[in-house]
């Protein structure tokens, strides 16, 4: 055998005893999220099963608000080690919380119109059965992540599909070293992260370590001016290995 050849034998063996060394059990991600979502004020443990498969989170139970639903969510993704989470929260309201599909299109109409971030002209609002369906074309996605925030805390909704498309109105040149640029001013990031731009479209590939830095990656992305898409391709990969 080659020096080179035992080197590089010797530099895999060293590489698979230190993923051993980190390796990190299913119950032990799924006791982690339970501990993060058990953290989160709004949250009761008891409400939300969880169980964990190679990194991939599922939530199940029963909630009585979506902004209970979309809180378990939201705190799972930050746990280290989440791959992907599949939400099966059910929400239930309260009888003293439930209005008609009318009413419910009354009240998101009252919440765009006191958010100064939403131009709600542009936005069109489906309601049924407390599901919430949001359509139409805005000319940056903070409009529609705050649309979404919003509907969030209203106590009559059970759901939100936002099918909102971005088309902006500048015709600005995507800049890929400006969307680098802010890339790296985030704490969260190294120079794993590529971006290539394509007309309108701009796409992320390479690697972050949780679920919840590829959403912030794509959130900064989306800030470029001229932008119409997000291509996020980001892969999670933890340090830790799962069985």
């Amino acid at each position: 055998m080659k020096i080179s050849e035992l080197l590089l034998l010797i530099k895999f063996k060293t590489n698979i005893n230190k993923k051993r060394n980190t390796m990190k059990t299913n119950a032990k991600l799924q006791k982690d999220v339970q501990n993060a979502i058990k953290w989160e004020p709004l949250l009761h443990a008891a409400e939300i099963g969880v169980t964990v498969k190679d990194g991939v989170v599922s939530l199940t139970g029963i909630v009585d608000s979506y902004a209970k639903k979309a809180e378990a969510e939201s705190a799972t993704k930050k746990v280290s080690g989440v791959r992907a989470v599949v939400e099966n929260i059910e929400v239930k309201l309260p009888d003293s919380w439930k209005r008609t599909d009318a009413e419910i299109v009354s009240e998101v109409l009252e919440a765009f119109n006191s958010n100064y971030y939403i131009p709600n002209q542009s936005i069109q609002i489906i309601v049924e059965d407390g599901w919430v369906t949001l359509e139409g074309e805005l000319p940056w996605n903070y409009q529609k992540e705050a649309a979404i925030k919003a509907i969030k805390c209203l106590t009559c909704v059970k759901g939100v599909l936002n099918k909102i498309k971005i088309k902006s109105e500048l015709d600005d040149f995507i800049q890929k070293k400006e969307i680098d640029n802010a890339l790296k001013r985030s704490s969260m990031y190294d120079n794993e992260i590529k971006v290539s731009v394509l007309g309108t479209t701009v796409t992320l590939t390479g690697t972050v370590n949780s679920l919840y830095q590829k959403e912030e990656a794509g959130r900064i992305a989306w800030k470029t001016p001229g932008i119409w898409e997000v291509k996020n391709e980001l892969e999670v990969i933890s340090e830790s290995d799962y069985y």
